[in-house]
């Protein structure tokens, strides 16, 4: 499997690059700013901030090869003792100022587990992405999906279904009676070689998702970056945001996977909006705009 992650490896660092480089683009004023890392049981990443900007707030593209003695809490997990791991993925999330550019988040991944002695004994990818909304054009949420939908197809047509559920089930909010968090999108994990995948089919499956993302996103930022917004429209965001905060902090694989393998907290946490809000017991207008995206909370088709 050493090629195949060594390919991976290679992809998301070029991922990386190509996502930053278009992100800046579509700002137009601010840059990443990039902090290397080292993890002290092996590896590191590349972490990639940006903040501040036009169109931007704050986000992150942080890429990660980290490897060595699988954490105590994971071995317990997986259900095996005295192993190794490798882990590498590339992970994002992209908080815009305009409430009327939805956030985004994507990440996708590769793992293997080992004997001591270095054998082989079990590996597979992750990965997926999912569009937070704060106010939508249901349009808008039709290309977000079809875009995933086209990367998936070629590889088997029961495949966007099937992840679309997964993501709808997975990005809820189960403490606020299975809120969902935004509109989904895709979400796989555990894909392994059997008789139908090859290693290489899985690591084709995942760069064809990894470069829908920017078809999938980028027309939703240069489609509503430029629309006036009031301080009212900011509260909800704020308001909305206080819900991705709980999901990244209760539920989130990602984020407890990293913190429990003690990644760098910093890069962890870099998915986090830079402003939130609570408000006790709050309820939206009916027949409001607000209303109307929690309509669209609701998991429905989107593709075609």
């Amino acid at each position: 499997m050493t090629m195949i992650k060594d390919d991976f490896i290679t992809y998301i660092h070029g991922l990386q690059d190509t996502i930053c480089a278009a992100f800046e683009k579509a700002d137009g004023k601010a840059l990443f700013r990039e902090d290397r890392w080292e993890r002290p049981g092996g590896g590191g990443g590349k972490s990639r901030v940006i903040a501040n900007g036009n169109v931007f707030e704050k986000g992150g593209v942080n890429t990660s090869v980290v490897h060595g003695d699988l954490p105590e809490v994971m071995a317990q997990q997986f259900g095996v003792t005295n192993s190794r791991f490798m882990a590498c993925g590339i992970s994002l999330v992209m908080h815009p100022l305009n409430p009327f550019v939805p956030t985004v988040h994507a990440n996708f991944r590769y793992f293997e587990l080992y004997e001591q002695d270095g054998t082989l004994k079990d590996s597979w990818f992750g990965g997926g992405a999912d569009l937070t909304p704060y106010y939508l054009e249901e349009e808008d949420g039709i290309h977000f999906h079809q875009t995933f939908k086209d990367a998936c197809d070629p590889f088997g047509t029961t495949l966007y279904p099937k992840y679309k559920k997964q993501c709808d089930e997975y990005f809820v909010n189960k403490h606020r009676n299975n809120e969902a968090r935004g509109i989904g999108g895709i979400f796989y994990d555990y894909l392994r070689p059997n008789e139908n995948w090859t290693a290489t089919d899985l690591l084709r499956f995942s760069q064809a998702n990894g470069n829908a993302f920017l078809q999938a996103y980028l027309p939703l930022v240069e489609k509503n970056k430029a629309l006036p917004y009031t301080e009212a429209h900011k509260e909800w965001q704020m308001y909305r945001r206080g819900r991705y905060v709980e999901f990244n902090l209760i539920h989130d694989r990602g984020t407890l996977f990293g913190l429990k393998t003690n990644g760098r907290t910093e890069s962890i946490l870099m998915s986090l909006p830079p402003v939130a809000r609570w408000e006790y017991d709050f309820h939206t207008t009916p027949g409001s705009p607000e209303a109307q995206l929690e309509t669209f909370l609701q998991p429905r088709e989107w593709a075609k």
